[in-house]
């Protein structure tokens, strides 16, 4: 979308480049990176960038009222609604797709919204790698005005909050064989904070505590990664039960990944958005049913997704269930990234932050992804090149 920055790129790639910056990611992290990380990064204008930033916050502002927050409880299963949720999320993440507005310009649709972490650690290694192999000068990842040591600053506010870096711990489902260990190793490189798997973790009263080096470690802040849908799906088991009050203060409280998620997206009214409605809320189905996605609000990683339905598909759905069913307007990507064979589509996720004693969530960096299937997932970019992580890059 920076089209000298896309033609200099492309005419300098070669793979021996990208085969390298493969190599100086794993001997980066330490770890063998198993998702596939893309060719190349995204070149976006930064007015852009700032439009989505925007948006962003005006969507995360819609649903940090009372009444969202009240309407939201029932999102939360009762098995694991966790105490002392706080105020409002550490971590957001607004995933836009770049699309084509009526007039054939750029503009960006709402595809989800997450009360979660991200990878925050990796996405400060990615650009740097993608600068140093491939040579790019005088181009910017970092929002707001942040440098490299400002953005370093505000994870350690979020991540520790004054703790003892001892004391606070990455918190995972078996960490090791997550696709997502490299940004968990660049966590522990940046803020010497242990990677523990959620099995491991010991209960002793409302104290939770970790074996680091043969001792027992208390626990004072969890940087939480657990994903309760995953939690459950593969019936892990845990020491503590989430629902305990436990001297025990979040980063990335459990709740907020059910309060901001696909459950918001009918509550939302912005141009960003596309049309969302709970099945329950339907007298009748909009006349173009082959325009819209069925989506299961509790499903992990994008199970249960229907993307072809029918007006049959949304009768199927039990009555006592329809409330737990989201019917949302498909978004068609733009093909925008000239690759050597088909352009590659792209999703962009504004990653925020807000500290405790902020006033308003911060964005602070972002994650691409690139795709040339009909969705984004893996299952539909096999055997594709020039798709994958990535990130923006935007400046000169």
């Amino acid at each position: 979308m920076i089209p000298e920055q896309r033609r200099k790129f492309n005419s300098e790639f070669t793979e021996e480049k990208y085969q390298r910056f493969l190599l100086a990611l794993d001997q980066a992290v330490g770890a063998k990176i198993e998702f596939r990380t893309c060719e190349t990064p995204v070149f976006l204008p930064e007015d852009f960038l700032v439009e989505m930033e925007q948006a962003g916050k005006e969507l995360i502002a819609q649903l940090s009222t009372p009444e969202y927050l009240a309407a939201s409880s029932r999102a939360v299963p009762a098995e694991f609604n966790v105490p002392n949720e706080g105020s409002h999320p550490q971590f957001i993440q607004v995933d836009f797709a770049v699309t084509h507005d009526a007039d054939g310009k750029f503009s960006a649709k709402l595809i989800e919204l997450q009360g979660c972490a991200s990878l925050y650690a990796f996405q400060m290694l990615l650009p740097h790698e993608y600068q140093r192999v491939y040579d790019l000068n005088g181009l910017n990842y970092l929002l707001n005005e942040l440098t490299d040591e400002s953005y370093v600053e505000l994870l350690k506010e979020v991540f520790l909050a004054q703790h003892d870096p001892e004391q606070v711990v990455l918190m995972e489902i078996d960490p090791l064989q997550q696709k997502t260990l490299p940004d968990f190793r660049m966590t522990e490189k940046l803020f010497g904070i242990s990677t523990v798997n959620v099995s491991d973790v010991i209960k002793r009263g409302n104290k939770l505590s970790y074996l680091r080096g043969g001792r027992e470690v208390e626990i004072r802040r969890i940087y939480n990664r657990v994903i309760i849908d995953e939690f459950v799906r593969k019936g892990v088991t845990a020491k503590f039960d989430f629902r305990d009050d436990l001297d025990v203060e979040w980063a990335g409280h459990p709740n907020w990944y059910f309060r901001m998620s696909k459950f918001s997206l009918p509550f939302l009214n912005h141009p960003t958005v596309p049309r969302a409605w709970f099945l329950n809320q339907l007298s009748e189905y909009p006349a173009d049913p082959e325009n819209f996605v069925l989506k299961p609000l509790f499903s992990f990683a994008g199970s249960g997704v229907k993307v072809s339905i029918t007006r049959e598909d949304l009768d199927a759905v039990p009555a006592a269930e329809r409330g737990d069913y989201l019917l949302q307007e498909k978004i068609t990507y733009a093909p925008i990234v000239e690759t050597p064979d088909e352009p590659s589509k792209v999703e962009v996720r504004v990653m925020f932050v807000w500290p405790d004693a902020a006033a308003e969530p911060i964005a602070v960096t972002t994650l691409t992804r690139l795709s040339k299937g009909a969705m984004m997932g893996v299952d539909f970019n096999k055997n594709k090149s020039w798709v994958g992580s990535s990130c923006a890059f935007f400046g000169a």
